[in-house]
């Protein structure tokens, strides 16, 4: 058994390893600018001033103080099927990972060999029998220009990238829950109020048939009275039904039943107020989405590739090795002396490939020039949302100001619509306005303020949500 070969192939292996033709990598510059836009803190919050790591540091259940939203989001975590998909595909990618770091390392096997043969010589039967016993190594390609380690680290980059790509699905289903949520819980408040409604059209409609009894209001009142109630009866059922889809839907992002959801609250002022997110904030914070690391991820193992595809272009070497020993005698294999070895170098030299080396280089190259502007995209991308969602939370904070004094005016007309006509001041007419007028404003608040509530969501999903936590 020859161990000087072995020696030497490995500390030759031990020596070339550091060897890579892989361009050296840099981190594209921020195609932004370097700070967020500022915005102005609605009224009664005062957002505090936070750098990047303490953004980052908000996590899922300290910018959600809900009790109820906390639990919902909690269960969706644990019982999601999608989300539980996306955490299967990346074990997936970590075992490919792992075949591929696997090529780095030759690979060991033992082969026991027996054979009988009966010939016929000088007329008579010959039994003949060979047993042979090895231990060796077969084509293991030695990674001088670094092909095989290239190849090892563009893989480990694609892992690395749907590992972030799980995590940001793992943040859009937090969103997605805490959308769901406010969404039912506002549903809900607007057919409590469309239920009132019903009750004040209801009412309407017996007075002014009992006016219409003593003579005092006419046939069109009347069935103005009618059309106000049955419109009134059509909204009912148009929430009653939202509500119960509102419900089904929460109940498939939790993976829970309908029936265990446990959902309280019926007002969205009846809900805890999420946290402050932090104002004046670098562009740098940017980096820290899930999105743009894996579009980080998917340019370094681009860069990798090209380091695989330019190592094409030289000698490949592999070897093949084998000891152990043969003998014509099996039960004697090991005691007679029969050692055996074979060490066998293999190299293969590109000469004439019809330009394919040079077309999988061009390739190369071009996914990295691809990867380069999708990682630029995806910044700017997230720089333009965190823009939206800062200028969303200042102006929904103020149309919900506006609102809610439209909806005090509304009342107040109402009421003086609604008193005058029973002194008959007044047309059934200008009653039936303001009752629309009020119905209006009451739904335009709740739209609006279930609207700047997601605009909320929205902007702490833009900087990338909390999955690093403070240590």
């Amino acid at each position: 058994m020859n161990v000087k070969a072995y020696t030497g192939a490995a500390v030759l292996t031990v020596l070339l390893a550091g060897c890579s033709l892989a361009p050296q990598y840099q981190q594209p510059a921020m195609p932004v600018a370097e700070n967020l836009p500022t915005y102005a803190a609605p009224a009664g919050q005062q957002p505090p001033a936070a750098g990047v790591d303490d953004a980052a540091a908000l996590s899922w259940n300290r910018f959600f103080t809900d009790p109820t939203l906390q639990r919902l989001i909690s269960t969706a975590l644990e019982n999601n099927r999608d989300l539980r998909q996306s955490a299967l595909t990346v074990e997936s990618y970590q075992a490919r990972y792992r075949i591929q770091r696997a090529a780095l390392l030759p690979s060991v096997s033992a082969t026991p060999y027996i054979a009988r043969q009966r010939t016929f010589s000088s007329n008579r039967e010959v039994d003949l029998e060979v047993a042979a016993f090895t231990v060796g190594i077969t084509a293991y390609e030695l990674d001088l220009f670094g092909r095989v380690r290239n190849l090892k680290d563009d893989t480990l980059e694609q892992y690395l990238a749907l590992a972030e790509t799980h995590r940001s699905a793992r943040l859009s289903l937090v969103s997605e829950v805490a959308t769901a949520y406010l969404t039912l819980v506002a549903d809900r408040e607007l057919l409590t109020i469309t239920e009132e409604t019903f009750g004040n059209e209801s009412e309407a409609y017996a007075l002014v048939e009992q006016r219409l009894k003593e003579g005092i209001a006419n046939q069109l009142d009347l069935a103005q009275a009618r059309t106000a109630m049955e419109n009134a009866r059509v909204n009912l059922a148009h929430y009653r039904r939202q509500v119960a889809q509102d419900i089904n839907g929460l109940a498939l992002l939790t993976g829970a039943t309908a029936e265990k959801l446990e959902i309280d609250a019926d007002s969205l002022n009846a809900l805890q107020p999420m946290a402050a997110l932090p104002s004046r904030l670098s562009s740098q914070v940017l980096l820290q989405r899930p999105d743009i690391i894996a579009a980080e991820h998917q340019l370094k193992g681009a860069n990798a590739n090209i380091g695989a595809a330019r190592a094409a272009f030289f000698p490949t070497i592999s070897l093949t090795a084998n000891a152990g020993y043969m003998s014509a005698d099996l039960g004697n294999m090991f005691s007679d002396g029969g050692e055996t070895w074979l060490f066998s170098p293999n190299i293969s030299v590109p000469i004439f490939t019809g330009g394919r080396l040079r077309a999988e280089l061009d390739v190369a190259t071009l996914r990295r020039e691809i990867s380069v502007a999708g990682y630029e995209q995806a910044i700017q991308t997230a720089f333009r949302e965190v823009a939206d969602a800062l200028v969303a939370r200042t102006t929904y904070a103020d149309q919900v100001a506006a609102q809610m004094a439209s909806v005090e005016a509304n009342t107040n007309y109402y009421r003086m619509a609604r008193e005058r006509y029973r002194q008959g001041l007044d047309s059934y007419l200008t009653m039936l306005d303001a009752q629309r007028s009020l119905f209006s404003a009451r739904q335009a608040y709740v739209m609006t303020r279930l609207a700047g509530m997601v605009s909320q969501i929205n902007l702490y999903k833009a900087l990338g949500g909390g999955w690093k936590t403070k240590s």
